[in-house]
């Protein structure tokens, strides 16, 4: 997608919580979306005073985030707390996710444009994530996107793949 498709990636603000909250709300699980974590505001906000939160608008509306953080920031997260320790990364390395599109902006290169957004204030840094084994559209998106396997853990009766990538 390009600016001509009427959406703007930006730094998240505070003023955007309440919609980041939402849009991970409807993604998840009981709602039929893949997300491994429920995330509450002060986390959010914890994260968005650490490193840089992305939004993507159409107008007034998110229709997706990228959400990162250190990992002293998000160690409290128990499936964060589990990719962590099947691989920690490098010195300086940061945790990436989740990625959220909203279902109608789907296939469309969003998670890819928002994950491009990040490489710009984070050059040089690895980047961790985990997408659970069984996700096979963003295990596929990850991979065109650079991102390579690291290890694999099972949390929660579920297994998941850590990825990492250089930004």
């Amino acid at each position: 997608m390009r600016a001509s498709d009427g959406i703007e990636i930006g730094a998240a603000t505070e003023a955007d919580i309440d919609d980041i909250l939402a849009l991970q709300e409807a993604n998840q699980p009981e709602r039929g979306g893949t997300l491994s974590a429920r995330l509450g505001r002060a986390e959010i906000e914890a994260m968005l005073a650490d490193l840089p939160l992305l939004v993507a608008r159409r107008g007034a509306a998110i229709v997706g985030y990228l959400l990162v953080a250190s990992p002293g920031t998000v160690r409290s997260v128990p499936v964060v707390r589990a990719m962590l320790a099947a691989y920690p990364g490098r010195a300086g390395a940061y945790v990436y996710g989740p990625i959220v599109v909203a279902e109608a902006e789907r296939g469309r290169g969003l998670a890819e444009r928002l994950f491009e957004s990040l490489r710009t204030p984070l050059p040089g840094r690895e980047g961790i994530l985990f997408i659970r084994a069984d996700n096979s559209a963003s295990l596929r998106a990850h991979e065109k996107m650079g991102v390579v396997p690291r290890g694999t853990f099972r949390h929660n009766d579920h297994d998941y793949v850590v990825l990492s990538y250089e930004g």
